[in-house]
Parts: C-alpha cells; sequence; structure tokens
C-alpha cells in the first residue's frame, strides 16, 4: 500500500461508518491558537477527534533551543492516538481547513511512529467537503481506547548538528517549504532572523496544490521535485520550513509522487537561528 495516500469528500462519506475508521481534525492557525478547538466544536466531520497542533502534535518549546513546534514526546504521542481510537490496524482519515500543512504533520508523526499504511489526508480539506455539501455534525465522538504500539524511526530525522556538518554536500538535496519571499529574507513575519540555511531551494509547500487546494497529479508532483533534486538521490533529500510543519506537506507530497520518504530537519528554521554561528543566507 502506498505511503502517501488521499481520500476524496464522497469516499470519506462512505466509510463513516466503517469499523475501524479514526478521523482526525487537525484545523489550526498560528494567529489563533484556540482556533482549531472552537471551530471543531462550532462543528466536524460526523466522528472525528481534535488534534492540537500545539497540545498534541507538538512537544514543548524550550526558548532559545527549540523551533517553535518541536516533536511531541513519541510515547505521549502514542498514547494520545490510543486515547483517540487508534488501532495498528486502524484506516486514519485526516484533515484541517487550509492547504493540508496540519494534517500533513500529522500523517508525517504516525509515519515517524510506523504507523505507514491505511493513513489517509482529505484531498481539499473541509473546503472540498463543503463544496461536496457533505454535513457537519455537533456530537462528540465515541471513546475506544486502541492499542496502538508506535516506536519512533530516527533515520527519518537530521538534528541541526548533523545537518550543519552536511552542509556542502553535493549529494544532498535541502528544501525549503516557504514561501520565497520568506526564503529570500524579504520579509519575516514570525521569526527574529530572516534568511534561509545556506544550499537550501526553496519548495513552498503551496506548490504541491493546484488551484482548487487539491494535491496535483503524481506526475505533476514528481516533475516538480525532479527539477529540485537534478541528479541526485531522493535518498539524500533533506526537508525544513519554519517549524517543521509545512515541511511535512512537502513530504507527503514527495511521496505521493512515488519517491522515498525524506528526512525532516524538524527544529527547521525557528531552531536554526538560536545558535549565531549557523550559516543564514539570502536571496537566491
Amino acid at each position: 500500500m502506498p505511503l502517501a495516500q488521499l481520500i476524496t469528500p464522497q469516499q470519506l462519506a462512505e466509510r463513516l461508518d466503517a469499523p475501524g475508521l479514526v478521523i482526525l481534525d487537525c484545523r489550526f492557525a498560528l494567529e489563533d491558537v484556540d482556533y482549531g478547538q472552537r471551530s471543531y466544536a462550532e462543528g466536524h466531520i460526523a466522528g472525528a477527534h481534535f488534534a492540537d497542533l500545539e497540545r498534541d502534535l507538538s512537544g514543548p518549546v524550550l526558548k532559545g533551543s527549540t523551533g517553535r513546534h518541536p516533536l511531541p514526546d513519541p510515547q505521549r504521542l502514542v498514547e494520545r492516538l490510543r486515547e483517540w481510537g487508534v488501532d495498528n490496524d486502524s484506516q486514519v482519515v485526516l484533515y484541517d481547513d487550509g492547504p493540508g500543512a496540519f494534517a500533513a504533520r500529522a500523517w508525517w508523526l504516525l509515519a515517524w511512529l510506523g504507523k505507514r499504511d491505511a493513513v489517509f489526508i482529505l484531498d481539499g480539506g473541509l473546503k472540498a467537503w463543503h463544496a461536496a455539501h457533505l454535513p457537519l455534525s455537533l456530537d462528540p465522538p465515541v471513546r475506544r481506547e486502541g492499542n496502538f504500539s508506535g516506536e519512533p524511526d530516527m533515520k527519518l530525522l537530521i538534528d541541526a548538528a548533523h545537518l550543519s556538518k552536511r552542509l556542502g554536500d553535493p549529494a544532498m538535496t535541502l528544501i525549503d517549504a516557504r514561501g520565497l519571499p520568506r526564503f529570500r529574507g524579504e520579509v519575516e513575519p514570525i521569526d527574529p532572523v530572516a534568511g534561509h540555511i545556506p544550499g537550501a531551494q526553496c519548495a513552498a509547500f503551496t506548490d504541491n496544490l493546484g488551484e482548487d487546494g487539491r494535491f496535483l497529479p503524481a506526475d505533476k508532483l514528481k516533475q516538480r521535485f525532479a527539477e529540485k533534486l537534478g541528479a541526485r538521490s531522493p535518498e539524500h533529500l533533506v526537508a525544513y520550513c519554519g517549524s517543521g510543519v509545512t515541511a511535512c506537506h512537502n513530504l507527503f507530497a514527495l511521496a505521493l509522487a512515488g519517491y522515498p520518504l525524506g528526512r525532516l530537519y524538524a527544529g527547521s528554521w525557528s531552531e536554526w537561528i538560536n545558535d549565531p554561528q549557523r550559516g543564514i543566507a539570502t536571496g537566491e
């Protein structure tokens, strides 16, 4: 079964009563941290549990040390997934109401913990669900304890120290999921320092989507990332962004295109700039 899978609103609507289905609502807004919980309470796909980016899908921020969304403690995340009813053989559907970045973060975390089959992102998210004239629910989900037993795969990660040593390695492809103005260092609305990690290429995650907000076809995604890889092996690709969230969107899109799962620099730019000895580049 492919690592990265999409599900349409119609397909999900037909499966809502399927045994073993777990749906996670991953809505979040950086500028309003209570937005997701509030929106969930106002209506969600029937049976969905709410997964908060900062409380569930991230760990504690240590000022001056971590990035803005460090990885959660793996055992705590496993326990949370069990609370949501996730079993080792569950089908899991993830959604948000934007371009899919928060759903992709949940997808990557599941892959990190070894859950790499039967995990789907709702293509187009809640906007596509609404466009299909499908209803939302106010009912709380049925609670049951799952038996998920994941273990983190640290080979999917690279830390700042190892990345620093690899800068300039001609075999590595380093892609930055932020938009081009932030990559160039022309603007920086969130972090205190502008620019990008030396040697990186801009691969804005929003370019994985068409105008309808759905993922591009696999062949189009393949072409997009082939231009970034050049002659280099995809085995040596590293993805990062501002805080380790939208980079997961690129990793999901790469997997949709048939590439192997690249490595995530989870701390990303917001961690990188904590150490003034680390290089900073601006422009293209």
